[in-house]
């Protein structure tokens, strides 16, 4: 972050309900966790801080002169999430880097996107591990333009698509497709009734009829689901209604009172009409939709980060407005951006990557230390200290030397394994017969006696291709 000129600076965890409801996501946002003082004032545990970091700066910045600002923290962050699972890959509680960055126009706004997505990048690449960038949907965050950040793996709860002809990712709720062509003119329509998890409105869902299903057959909601691109069809249901998903089968629908209003949604191979929606569901094989001569594959994946393009989604409502260097642009909202790395998350997404029965293996970027050392009981303080400053002596190299008194080399080794440390040097039967240091590598399968003279060098070797 401090890269790109970011400053550090730190949020509370507790914010006024406030701030939300003046944004308008207090309502749109079941995640959040709510209380209330001995005043009866309400609060939230912040899962996010678009609008705290918004409202501290509308309230001390007032000139574009005063731009561009870059502000990050590394803090706890609290959702109430409905399903908890897999450790820290989804936590109620988690920790988080966010930047939020404020511009004073559209151009230089997404100036510092680039940069920033440069900045994730190199931090990405630093690590060594092979990570896919797709774009994404800004969902309830706002703006038109984000990506995500993600770590392929069959623990991921993600499904990212990937051309293998070019450059084009994206996830589920993102990925284009080719216009559906059009249904036969007899073919009969797929046609499932929902319910509005309020009760009060029917939801029709028009899809072609698959040719597996029987012409009489009425569908259940498992089966529309596995025909129709279930995030084209949340978002085509109006505001602020909201489809029961749980319902079985259309026969309830019968059970419902016949006030109920109606709403329809109706796939585009069906209806010419442009308020018709494109409810066709990507599938392995299916042609890219930007070079057309590949297909597209899908990937598991967990995603790490997020980068958004704000614009003025929060500026707008909270007053974050500057002056600007003419009358035409004087008090002009601020353009905004929010970028964050789940911390907590990306520790378990790297141990879900390289972690093996004997214990974690850390890249060399964020491996507690870089190298360990391990002398057996008979080795001298001395010779042990000696070795330890050979190799990290002169900086470069974070190394650690374990000198617990009263254990054993076959301890000390296999708290190596469960820490994951990159490099592990043991000073055993080697040092001495020969006074050579084993040198072990456990990702990249390295196990070998290597004498002092060119001890460094190899080591250096080793962490480089970590």
């Amino acid at each position: 972050m401090e890269s790109i000129g970011a400053s550090k600076t730190s949020l509370s965890s507790i914010t006024t309900e406030e701030l939300w409801k003046q944004s308008g996501r207090y309502s749109s946002n079941s995640e959040l966790l709510r209380l209330k003082d001995r005043k009866d004032s309400g609060f939230l545990l912040s899962p996010t801080h678009e609008e705290e970091i918004t409202a501290l700066v509308a309230s001390m910045v007032h000139s574009y002169k005063d731009l561009p600002l870059r502000l990050y923290q590394t803090g706890r962050k609290y959702r109430d999430e409905r399903r908890p699972r897999q450790g820290l890959l989804r936590a109620k509680e988690f920790m988080m880097k966010d930047l939020y960055t404020f511009d004073s126009t559209v151009e230089a706004g997404l100036e510092t996107y680039k940069s920033v997505r440069e900045a994730y990048k190199n931090l990405f690449d630093e690590l060594k591990l092979p990570y896919l960038v797709a774009d994404a949907d800004s969902g309830n965050m706002g703006g038109k333009l984000s990506h995500e950040y993600h770590f392929v793996s069959p623990k991921g709860e993600d499904n990212v698509w990937s051309c293998d002809s070019c450059e084009y990712v994206a996830n589920e709720e993102l990925v284009e497709k080719k216009t559906p062509s059009a249904a036969p003119a007899d073919a009969k329509p797929l046609t499932f009734t929902g319910i509005s998890m309020d009760r009060k409105t029917k939801i029709e869902i028009h899809v072609p009829r698959p040719s597996d299903l029987a012409a009489d057959a009425s569908p259940t909601w498992d089966q529309i689901s596995t025909y129709t691109n279930l995030h084209a069809l949340k978002k085509a249901v109006p505001s602020p209604i909201e489809l029961d998903t749980g319902i079985e089968s259309s026969t309830l629908t019968t059970l419902l009172p016949q006030t109920t209003s109606t709403t329809a949604i109706t796939d585009k191979s069906l209806s010419p009409s442009s308020t018709a929606t494109d409810l066709t569901i990507t599938r392995e094989g299916d042609s890219c939709p930007h070079c057309a001569a590949g297909h597209l594959h899908v990937q598991k994946a967990i995603e790490v980060g997020h980068t958004f393009h704000l614009g003025t989604r929060y500026s707008e409502p909270l007053h974050a407005y500057i002056a600007g260097p003419d009358a035409a642009t004087m008090w002009s909202p601020m353009q905004m951006g929010c970028h964050g790395i789940g911390v907590s998350r990306l520790i378990g997404a790297i141990a879900a990557l390289l972690s093996d029965a004997r214990g974690l293996q850390w890249p060399r970027a964020v491996a507690p230390f870089e190298v360990a050392v391990l002398p057996t009981p008979q080795v001298p303080d001395e010779a042990a200290t000696a070795l330890y400053d050979a190799v990290g002596g002169g900086g470069g190299v974070d190394v650690v030397l374990d000198d617990r008194v009263g254990k054993g080399l076959g301890w000390k080794m296999k708290d190596a394994d469960l820490i994951g440390y990159p490099v592990v040097l043991v000073m055993g039967r080697g040092w001495k017969d020969r006074g050579e240091v084993e040198v072990q590598c456990r990702r990249l399968g390295v196990k070998k006696d290597v004498g002092l003279g060119e001890l460094k060098s190899e080591v250096e070797s080793l962490l480089e291709r970590l």
